[in-house]
C-alpha cells in the first residue's frame, strides 16, 4: 500500500489562523495537527490540538496537580468562560518545531514504522518541499478494516 492511498488533504496553518479555524481544519479531517506554513507555502512548524488546549486553557497547577483532582472542579469552568478567547486568538503562538514527514512515493509500511520509531500517530507528506496531506494511524486502521471486506 502506497501513502497515496491512505493520504488525508487538508489545509495549512498560517500566521493569522484563529484557534476556531484550525479546530475546525482538524475537525473535519480527524487529525491532530497541521503543518505551519509560510507565505510561500514552505513548512516552517507545525500546530497540534494537544499545544494549543494544554498552552490555551490548561493551568500548570492543574497539570501538577491531576493525580489528586476530585471530579467536580468548579474553577475548570473557566476553560468555558476563556474559550471564546482562545478561539479567537492566533495559532501563531502555538507554532511548534516542524514535524515528521515522509514523501508520497513511500509505503504506508514505512510511514507507520516512523511514526511507531517517533511514537507519534500522524505524519506529513511532504513532495519536493510542498505539503501534500497527513498519514494518521486512524486513518491506515480505517482503510486496513476494509480489506477483503465485501462491497456495501
Amino acid at each position: 500500500m502506497n501513502v497515496e492511498q491512505v493520504l488525508i488533504s487538508t489545509k495549512v496553518a498560517k500566521s493569522g489562523m484563529t484557534a476556531r479555524e484550525f479546530f475546525e481544519e482538524c475537525d473535519r479531517a480527524n487529525t491532530p495537527g497541521l503543518p505551519f506554513c509560510d507565505a510561500g507555502e514552505q513548512i516552517t512548524g507545525r500546530v497540534t490540538l494537544k499545544n494549543v488546549l494544554k498552552h490555551g486553557c490548561l493551568p500548570e497547577y492543574v497539570v501538577e496537580m491531576a493525580h489528586v483532582l476530585g471530579e467536580q472542579l468548579s474553577n475548570l469552568q473557566d476553560m468555558e468562560a476563556e474559550a471564546e478567547q482562545l478561539l479567537d486568538s492566533t495559532v501563531d503562538q502555538y507554532k511548534q518545531e516542524p514535524h515528521l514527514s515522509i514523501t508520497s512515493a513511500s509505503s504506508a509500511v514505512k510511514a507507520l514504522a516512523m511514526m511507531e520509531r517517533e511514537d507519534t500517530s500522524y505524519i506529513f507528506v511532504v513532495d519536493e518541499g510542498r505539503y501534500k496531506g497527513v498519514v494518521t494511524i486512524h486513518r491506515l486502521a480505517s482503510v486496513l478494516a476494509r480489506y477483503g471486506a465485501p462491497p456495501p
